[in-house]
């Protein structure tokens, strides 16, 4: 489905690029600073286009797979991304997302639905999968569906900004011998339309990798763990090596899961999502 209107006029967007800082600098500091030059520089319509195609992975590019709850879990899964909230009282080991995306949302100007008024981040009104199901056609969850339709671009900038928060992230949480090596099979990737996509499809499909509570058994799955498993660097085969390492470390993932969350179950629809990023 292709949106009738943007929210926003076309522009150029940008992400920054984060430089390393003196070794004593981060010991001293604890942080780490920006550079203030750019790698990347993607049109409104190219963040569009990569928003469509992971909006096409989560949920098949469906209006009804912008609501979803997936059997198994105990959040929703709403957006293009299928951005993770939690009801209220509850929380897992995954990162929630989606009340920071009606935050961006908001701050860009766009109308909330009402179910989306108030102050602070509201949890998720419904309680549990089946609370969820039973209102599918009820006016509170029509809503909210129209509103994800119409702020489809909207939705597709907060997936490559929350790449460009990524890095620095990424860095801070990985040994200081790795971070060079983190930083340049990053700005390796962003050279090509397809490596951006790689990118910012497996941080919002899998985490940035830098929170203990998205480990198994010590090993995460995210986008640090995939830029540590790569070492090469040429350009022309950047995406390639890219997706070998994230079906690897995802297959790890699968091998080091509780036995109770049949994680095999999802692995092969994992891979060729993957496989997409080099046309496999």
């Amino acid at each position: 489905m292709d949106k009738c209107r943007p929210s926003r006029k076309q522009r150029t967007l940008r992400l920054r690029r984060f430089g390393l800082v003196p070794a004593l600098l981060i010991a001293s500091a604890g942080l780490l600073q920006p550079d203030t030059s750019y790698a990347v520089s993607l049109s409104q319509a190219d963040v569009l286009r990569i928003g469509k195609k992971i909006w096409q992975n989560e949920c098949n590019g469906t209006v009804s797979g912008l609501t979803s709850w997936n059997k198994g879990e105990d959040f929703a899964s709403l957006g293009i991304g299928h951005f993770i909230w939690y009801p209220k009282g509850k929380r897992g080991p995954f990162e929630e997302s989606f009340p920071k995306l009606v935050s961006f949302i908001s701050k860009r100007g766009a109308k909330l639905p009402t179910i989306l008024l108030g102050t602070g981040e509201l949890p998720c009104p419904w309680n549990s999968r089946a609370e969820f199901l039973q209102a599918q056609h009820t006016p509170p969850m029509n809503q909210l569906r129209k509103f994800l339709v119409d702020t489809i671009d909207l939705q597709a900038e907060f997936l490559m900004v929350r790449l460009d928060n990524a890095l620095p992230k990424m860095l801070s949480e990985a040994p200081p011998a790795d971070r060079a090596s983190v930083q340049q099979q990053f700005e390796r990737l962003t050279k090509t339309p397809r490596g951006c996509y790689a990118l910012i499809d497996y941080v919002n499909f899998k985490g940035e990798g830098v929170l203990h509570t998205e480990r198994y058994q010590g090993q995460g799955w995210g986008l640090l763990q995939v830029l540590e498993s790569m070492h090469g660097s040429s350009e022309a085969d950047a995406v390639d090596e890219f997706a070998r390492a994230a079906k690897a470390v995802l297959t790890q993932r699968v091998h080091n899961a509780p036995a109770e969350r049949h994680e095999s179950q999802w692995l092969t629809g994992w891979l060729r999502r993957v496989s997409s990023y080099n046309g496999g």
